[in-house]
Order: C-alpha cells, then structure tokens, then sequence
C-alpha cells in the first residue's frame, strides 16, 4: 500500500518543471539506498531514454525489490533516444552499462545489429504478446505509448483531423507543429511511414507539410505546450505528453489516427541486456524487476503508457490497446530504415 500511494501520487507531478531542469543534462545518478551498508549493495548501471520524472521511481522500486543499487544515466529532451545511444555506441568496446531501457522499440536494434545484446529472456515476461518481444530474448517490449494527434478545441473541431495526412492539408497551413524529426519518436514515426506507405508517398507526404508551413518544435513537451497555449491548432504527439495536455486544459482533445486507415503507431517501451557489461547477474535482476507486471501498472499510473498485458488496473483516460487498431510494422525494418533517411531528414529540417 505504501509503494502504491508513492507512485499514485507522483502521477500528479509537474512534468514540465521536471522536465526544464533535466533538459540541459545527461548524467548519472543513483537512488534510493543511501547512510551505512549502501556501499555493499550490488550495483547495476542502466542507460535510459525513458524521462527521469517517470523511469526514476521505478528505478527506485526496483531498489528496494530486489536489493540493488541502481545507477542510471538519463538522455535530454532534445536529443531524447539518441544521447544514451549513441554513448552507448562510444562505449562498444568497453561497454559501462547492463541494461538499456528505451523509451521505443527501435533504437535497441542499433545495439542488436552490432552484436552489443545479450540473449536473455526475462522470468516475468511470459504474459507478454510475442509480437512485443523478441523469440530469442534479444529484447522485451512493455509500458507503451501511441503516437496521436493533440487538437485545441477553440482552434480546430476533432471530427475535421482524423489522420495522419491530415497534417498536410492546406486548411490548416500554418498551424500545425511536430517535433524535430531528427531525434525520438518522431524519427520512428516517419520511419514507420517509410515502411508502411513506400519511400515515394511518404517523401511527398513531408513535402506537404513543409509547403503547409509546418512549424518544427525542439520536442514532443514543446509540440503540446503550443498546442496547449494555442499558439498552434494541431500538434503530433506521444500519449504521455497528450495526457498532461489534457490536465492542463479542457480545450485539449486527443485523436488517435487512421483507425480507418494504416491504424496508430504503437511504441512500447524496450529493455535489453547488454553483452559483456560489468554486471551481468544484476542487469538479469533488473530486467526482471521492469518486466514485472507491478512496474507496467505503475508505469500506466504515473506515465499513461499501456499496458501490453491483459488484466492490468490502468486510470480511466487510458485507451487499451485491444480497442484500437494499430499500425502493423516490422521494428527491425523501421529501425534500418530509420538509420538510412537520418540525412534526408537532417536536410528536410534544415539542418
């Protein structure tokens, strides 16, 4: 009961305050344990490009659950998903950490196709759907996001943008904004797109938006404060961010795309196990500890991801993913082809 009013009530913190102190820093830092004997605890260091405000306390619980000392290093804001990355990338010879926990499921791949991922398939895992983790344990997918679109009321009416491509009519030139696709979700997203619609459509679908006047925020935090303060009528998002929009105003509507069409893009959250990291039976433990079905529960109340399990208490707001149709993708796919059009989209945004 104690655990679960800790993290009922961070549910209702200030992410964007969190959020202006984190985003000039990539750091470690350790958590709970601390005075005399602290020292002797097993140490396991974890990379993440989950936000601290959300992936701190879980860290936290996994501490006092299985005895650890959790050391994490956090990504920013702006280069949310890329920063751990590409320190981990840096690190491939002597690699720092055990586990990466990433905020989507492509980036892992990046790891996994240079032969940086131990095998290991986590005890708490089995009621997870397979097409959300990797047959030979590679990696594990939990706690998802989905990408949708955020509309101000007094600027736009829902039943007009139901898509998508919605984004690039010229209704709407002008006041439509997305993140720089160079870094975090969005970069998925219009990999996804690649993927699913062909190189051909989505180039044009891009070419749209810019001619739409499309405004590039500097993240996904910033795509909802515009949209919150009506700077701007339409913004693409991610749930957690949608779901503080909705908090923070009443005018703020959420509409997860193309459920006639291509479905919404579904990102659960990714763990993998590093190979040849300093503690290999403690990033085991805490795999488990994230796998677990108490952490995806916490991770709907504090974080508004879905869970990937069937049976789990999530606050009323959030959608289950059985009721929603979802874009079908081959994240091995997106990741390559993410990696492939990063130039493409460095020169879309300017850059």
């Amino acid at each position: 009961m104690k655990n679960c009013a800790f993290f009922h009530a961070l549910r209702f913190a200030k992410k964007s305050l969190l959020r202006g102190v984190l985003v000039l820093w990539v750091g470690a830092l350790g958590f709970g344990c601390q005075g005399r004997g602290c020292e002797n605890r097993p140490e396991v260091v974890v990379y993440t490009s989950v936000d601290m405000v959300f992936s701190a306390p879980i860290f936290r619980y996994c501490e006092q659950q299985t005895g650890l000392r959790v050391k994490a290093v956090f990504d920013t804001e702006e280069t949310k998903s890329t920063g751990v990355l590409n320190r981990l990338l840096a690190e491939s010879k002597t690699p720092q950490a055990d586990v990466f926990w990433s905020g989507d499921p492509v980036r892992p791949f990046s790891l996994l196709t240079r032969g940086m991922v131990q095998s290991y398939h986590p005890k708490n895992a089995k009621d997870i759907p397979e097409a959300f983790k990797d047959g030979n344990g590679h990696w594990t997918g939990f706690a998802a996001r989905a990408r949708v679109l955020l509309l101000n009321t007094k600027l736009v009416d829902p039943k007009q943008v139901r898509s998508i491509e919605d984004l690039a009519n010229p209704r709407w030139k002008g006041r439509v904004t997305i993140a720089n696709p160079v870094y975090g979700t969005t970069t998925m997203h219009m990999a996804a797109l690649f993927v699913h619609w062909g190189e051909q459509r989505t180039r044009q679908f891009l070419a749209a938006l810019k001619q739409n006047d499309v405004r590039i925020a500097s993240s996904n935090g910033e795509v909802k404060r515009l949209v919150v303060a009506g700077e701007m009528a339409i913004g693409l998002t991610d749930t957690d961010d949608a779901y503080e929009a909705r908090k923070a105003s009443r005018d703020i509507a959420v509409v997860y795309p193309d459920q006639q069409g291509i479905g919404t893009l579904l990102m659960p959250t990714t763990a993998v196990l590093l190979k040849r990291s300093p503690h290999p039976p403690q990033g085991r433990q805490l795999l488990d500890c994230l796998l677990s079905r108490q952490v995806e529960q916490q991770m709907a109340q504090i974080a508004a991801h879905m869970p990937l399990r069937k049976g789990i208490e999530t606050p009323q707001e959030i959608r289950q993913i059985t009721d929603l149709k979802v874009m079908q993708v081959d994240y091995a796919k997106v990741s390559a082809t993410m990696e492939k059009i990063h130039p493409w989209l460095r020169t879309w945004v300017g850059i």
